[in-house]
């Protein structure tokens, strides 16, 4: 166990001593969590393999699970990266910073437990003031996956953080809720074409803008290059159910049974439809905005363990944009229970 210290740091006016404490913390091979503008980080030194293995400690991970380097830029890069095909070039250009991770060939130097052992490695830059400013005093690569237990929803406050990992992290920068709330859209340019991986803050309609044979990878082999792919991920402790948009007697059905079967429910929804059916602390009606329900998601998860609720019954969206990734996050937890 360590003395989990925690800071507060302000986006706008980021304190320099902070930064250099923290900085510290991963040089000596420590832990420290920072906020990225998808979830919080559990970041450590990326070519020290000691301080990697304890990220996969702390979160209880699996080792075949690979992890992300961040970085301050591409010209950042040359440590991680055999090689970097133009596409990847060309989707930098347009979306780094920002929640898109690449997977591309690695050099001998990137640590085995970072790849899973694999000859890929994942790599982005954050669009976040905080995790930028670390990055850059830092000068090097630092891995960072979701700041959680492994397979819990991922943290979107600090306060997630401190929950799931007092004790096993040195250090939390807190600088309030992220902006996005679901993590990085992994693509794989080591094919042709461009196959994603993992739907996330980026809608794979942005990406085929850019790269516009880019597809839909199903193969597990190479699913495998992905962190959040292959094992259980993002559920709460809950049964999650999953109802269609605005089915009102779907909805009524599942909540029903559950409480005939004297569980606790709640529900998350976002359509007028299931919003005026019931209204209680444990039924959150979000707006019908992908980007709201995107950030909120995680956090209304955790808040619902919280409180003791068995079953979440949870209203789909549509499966388009930034909904994709809602989708994809809402299918992984509903199979998980």
């Amino acid at each position: 166990m360590v003395e989990t210290k925690i800071f507060s740091v302000a986006p706008e006016n980021i304190d320099a001593g902070v930064i250099l404490s923290a900085v510290d913390v991963v040089r000596q091979g420590g832990l420290v969590a920072f906020p990225t503008e998808t979830v919080y980080g559990l970041g450590a030194d990326a070519l020290n393999a000691r301080a990697v293995e304890k990220v996969f400690e702390a979160k209880g991970r699996p080792a075949d699970n690979p992890l992300i380097v961040h970085v301050s830029g591409e010209d950042r890069l040359f440590d991680f990266v055999d090689e970097m095909p133009a596409i990847g070039s060309e989707l930098i250009k347009h979306f780094w910073p920002g929640p898109l991770t690449l997977v591309v060939k690695r050099t001998f130097l990137v640590p085995d437990i970072v790849a899973a052992h694999l000859d890929t490695v994942a790599v982005r830059m954050p669009n976040h003031p905080v995790a930028l400013a670390l990055l850059r005093e830092f000068g090097g690569g630092v891995v960072a996956p979701s700041a959680n237990l492994s397979g819990r929803p991922s943290p979107t406050t600090a306060q997630h953080v401190l929950n799931d990992l007092r004790g096993k992290v040195d250090m939390i920068l807190d600088a309030g809720p992220t902006s996005i709330g679901v993590e990085s859209t992994v693509v794989d340019i080591t094919s042709d074409p461009p196959l994603i991986l993992r739907l996330g803050g980026l809608p794979l309609e942005r990406i085929a803008e850019v790269a516009s044979k880019v597809r839909m990878s199903k193969e597990i082999e190479l699913l495998q290059r992905s962190p959040g792919t292959h094992h259980r991920h993002y559920a709460p402790a809950a049964m999650v159910v999953l109802v269609d948009e605005g089915n009102q007697e779907a909805y009524a059905a599942a909540v029903q049974t559950h409480r005939q079967q004297g569980k606790k429910v709640g529900a998350i929804v976002h359509s007028v439809a299931l919003a005026n059916l019931e209204r209680s602390e444990f039924v959150h009606a979000l707006p019908n905005s992908f980007e709201i329900i995107a950030r909120k998601l995680y956090s209304l998860l955790r808040s619902l363990d919280d409180a003791g609720v068995e079953v979440i019954v949870i209203e789909a969206v549509q499966d388009i944009g930034l909904g994709a990734a809602i989708m994809d996050r809402l299918r992984r937890a509903a199979e998980s229970s």
